[in-house]
């Protein structure tokens, strides 16, 4: 009886602290959803960050931890976000579940983010991580203010 009760207050305090994990992460629409929980993927062409050239750092939509920086990102001519690299630590690498590419997900939260790509010599890293708008924010490079008052 003992060992029943340990088991059932052990499920409850993992589902709510799963519960309150899960509070901790953007609010997401369901084509966001879809990409990032599911592993799906936006249509190519269709992403807002496919052709942004702007400074800045891209960061999970999801927990906001920050991925890449734009001094990485290169057009491929894929149809998605390309970076040659991640921030050290960002992103991991994960066999996906057709057996033939590797998944990249954030090493904070684990939102399916894309695939990563080497051997293509597109940059000299060889290395292209093909990434969903969609499961990115852009924050771009604040420049300072001019505090002289002229």
């Amino acid at each position: 009886m003992k060992a029943i009760y340990l088991l059932i207050i052990t499920l409850f305090i993992s589902v709510n602290m799963n519960a309150q994990d899960s509070t901790k992460y953007n609010k997401l629409t369901p084509a966001e959803e879809r990409v990032i929980v599911y592993k799906g993927t936006e249509a190519p062409f269709s992403g807002e960050y496919y052709l942004l050239d702007k400074e800045g750092v891209y960061r999970c939509k999801r927990c906001n931890a920050p991925l890449y920086k734009s001094s990485d990102k290169f057009d491929a001519h894929c149809g998605w976000p390309s970076f040659d690299d991640a921030i050290k630590g960002a992103v991991l690498r994960k066999p996906d579940a057709d057996g033939h590419r590797t998944e990249i997900v954030c090493a904070k939260c684990g939102a399916h983010l894309g695939h990563v790509f080497e051997g293509e010599h597109f940059t000299k890293k060889n290395t292209r991580h093909c990434v969903n708008s969609v499961s990115l924010i852009f924050e771009p490079v604040k420049l300072p203010t001019d505090t002289t008052g002229k």
